[in-house]
């Protein structure tokens, strides 16, 4: 056996009490660091992982009229979130909350969709929960954990489907939309604007999100509420004043015919816009808080498409209300006075070559000087005129008045027209040799061909035509700068008379069953040709004539003529400039669900401004597809 050495077994017992002295002078030298050098840090992160941060919306801007009335504002609304640790545990309490309320199984796989894209914050359930919702879901709190309810300011338009396309609606933003930063400042769970006013202003709208804090177990599941760090108030947007008209709005809502698709507009001649509809239409409302998979794919799949703004989106042959701006490209050219008279007198059409093109009047005008033939919408006055313009001249002139761009409208998503460049558009479309520019030409000076205008277009056109001879890009909300972009380049005197033309239209032309003797109007009939159904129906017209104060414009698709357009045009501009007098009786049309196409017009032919007789139908076709006469 070793006897140990006394010595040595005391050394032994120093070394040992050292390395315990060593170890515990670090140990506590760690803990000293973690404890009290880096207290803050360990809270912070300790504080992190008990609560969990809930994003609160702020009230969203009041957009308001011209007047001060409201568009669209803000209630006090619910919304229903639940935060769980892992996807079983949600379904589990999803399947609870369908006992209590109403839920399907298309919503369970959507909520658990958008759970696994933030899985450490609560999901959204229900984005518009009613208080009787709301007080149901707390009274059976207690089989519903990680059940969140929060106060939160619901979207209101009080106008409904009246002001859709125009104001738009909001929604919840998307994964894709903030990777790719389409909405500065925007988080998981913002609301942001979709269309319209709403998408264009949003920035201004949308305010700044608060915070306030939920507190967890270590499992992730809901200790309670509010905790004791303090929340982040909300910042509320913005309120936008707009040059919107809601009186009118409203009454070209009530006046517009049922089942029938177009859009309406009216514009100041410096370029304010008082009013801007579309048909068919849809309710703003029922997107406030996210709609439901089937509503929305019912919108789509609706054949009226009510989503379609067709004031901006829409393109149209300009048809008759483009003869006007072959009239300014005359005047200004020098080509023609207001007296003058073309050399071949209408017979009802007007030969090139071998071919004949008609004048939609079979039996012809006569011999008429320019303001008859706008009075009469006179095709053969019409074609002559282009003839002696030439098709660069027409394309320059058509350039410079702006059918090529779009109106530059403070609104999202406007549509380009079609309108050539220059020559060589025709030559890359069809091929050097295979089309005629003459036969161009006829088709262009009656603003029909490869030449397709929005209603916004052709409305700014005819503000320049009622003011200054100056466009104005249209906007709805002011201050904004009002400078012409460009200039019709006549005087006075060629505007005066263009003007007396347009009201000759109204007084003795193709709108003569639209006259009032309350209000002389100016305006334009047209009838756009259509290969998919019944033409196309126009008329943009102004009021009152010595000192125009609106300018409105309308196309009905499938209405066949443009005098079936006028009254409803007519009895617009007498609402804005007499106010609500009474009004004339209301327009009664039958709109049959389908119709069925007619023949197209031949390409050597066009559609008339004035038919025999006002048509008691209107055709309901499809969307609006551009006919084009083959040059």
């Amino acid at each position: 056996m070793k006897v140990f050495d006394p010595l040595e077994l005391q050394h032994r017992m120093s070394v040992a009490r050292w390395v315990l002295a060593v170890a515990f002078l670090i140990l506590g030298g760690a803990f000293f660091k973690v404890q009290v050098l880096q207290h803050e840090k360990y809270q912070l992160k300790a504080e992190t992982n008990r609560l969990r941060p809930v994003p609160l919306t702020p009230p969203r801007g009041t957009i308001l009229d011209r007047n001060g009335h409201v568009i669209a504002e803000n209630l006090p609304g619910y919304t229903v979130k639940l935060l769980a640790p892992n996807a079983d545990s949600l379904r589990s309490v999803l399947s609870r909350l369908a006992t209590v309320v109403p839920i399907d199984s298309g919503q369970v796989d959507e909520i658990i969709k958008r759970w696994r894209g933030a899985r450490y914050q609560p999901v959204v359930v229900f984005g518009d929960a009613t208080f009787e919702m709301a007080s149901a879901l707390e009274e059976h709190r207690p089989l519903l954990p990680g059940l969140v309810l929060q106060s939160e300011p619901r979207r209101l338009y009080p106008m409904g489907r009246a002001v859709a396309h125009v104001v738009g609606y909001v929604g919840e933003v998307t994964e894709q939309e903030l990777d790719a930063n389409r909405f500065p400042g925007a988080t998981s769970g913002s609301i942001v604007g979709r269309s319209g006013i709403e998408r264009q202003y949003d920035d201004t709208l949308r305010g700044r999100e608060g915070v306030r804090y939920i507190e967890v177990n270590a499992r992730g599941g809901l200790v309670r509420e509010q905790a004791t760090v303090a929340s982040l108030s909300p910042i509320a947007g913005k309120p936008l004043h707009t040059t919107i008209d809601v009186d009118l709005q409203r009454f070209i809502d009530s006046i517009w015919p049922a089942g029938v698709r177009g859009a309406m507009i009216a514009v100041t001649p410096k370029g304010e816009i008082r009013a801007l509809y579309s048909a068919p239409s849809y309710d703003p409302n029922v997107f406030v808080g996210g709609i439901g998979a089937a509503d929305y794919r019912a919108l789509l799949r609706d054949s009226a498409n009510p989503l379609l703004n067709r004031a901006l989106n829409g393109r149209y042959p300009p048809a008759s209300p483009f003869k006007l701006a072959t009239a300014a490209m005359g005047l200004k050219r020098k080509e023609i006075t207001l007296d003058t008279h073309m050399p071949v007198p209408c017979r009802g059409g007007l030969r090139l070559g071998n071919r004949v093109f008609k004048c939609w009047d079979k039996k012809g005008h006569g011999s008429l000087d320019l303001i008859g033939a706008v009075a009469k919408s006179c095709d053969v006055y019409f074609y002559q005129l282009g003839q002696r313009l030439g098709l660069e001249a027409i394309i320059e002139d058509g350039n410079l008045m702006g059918f090529h761009d779009k109106s530059g409208i403070d609104l999202p998503s406007e549509q380009s027209p079609v309108f050539p460049k220059d020559r060589a558009y025709f030559d890359k479309k069809y091929g050097a040799r295979n089309w005629s520019p003459p036969a161009t030409v006829f088709n262009f000076s009656i603003g029909q061909g490869e030449n397709t205008q929005t209603l916004v277009n052709m409305v700014k056109f005819y503000a320049a035509l009622s003011g200054d001879g100056k466009i104005h890009t249209p906007y709805v909300v002011a201050p904004r700068n009002a400078e012409a972009t460009h200039d019709l380049g006549l005087t006075p005197d060629q505007l005066a008379g263009l003007r007396r033309a347009l009201v000759a239209v109204v007084e003795r032309g193709t709108a003569a069953r639209s006259r009032r003797a309350d209000l002389t109007v100016a305006g334009k009939t047209g009838t756009a040709q259509n290969s998919h159904g019944e033409d196309h129906g126009w008329f943009i017209g102004f009021a009152p004539v010595d000192k125009p104060q609106i300018v409105i414009g309308a196309i009905m698709e499938h209405a066949e003529h443009g005098t079936t357009v006028a009254p409803y045009v007519v009895q617009a501009l007498s609402r804005y400039v007499l106010g609500p007098t009474e009004p004339p009786p209301k327009l009664q049309l039958q709109i049959p669900v389908d119709s069925a196409p007619r023949d197209v017009p031949a390409p050597d032919s066009t559609a008339p401004d004035q038919p025999p007789a006002l048509p008691a139908v209107i055709g309901l076709g499809r969307t609006p597809v551009h006919a084009t006469p083959q040059p």
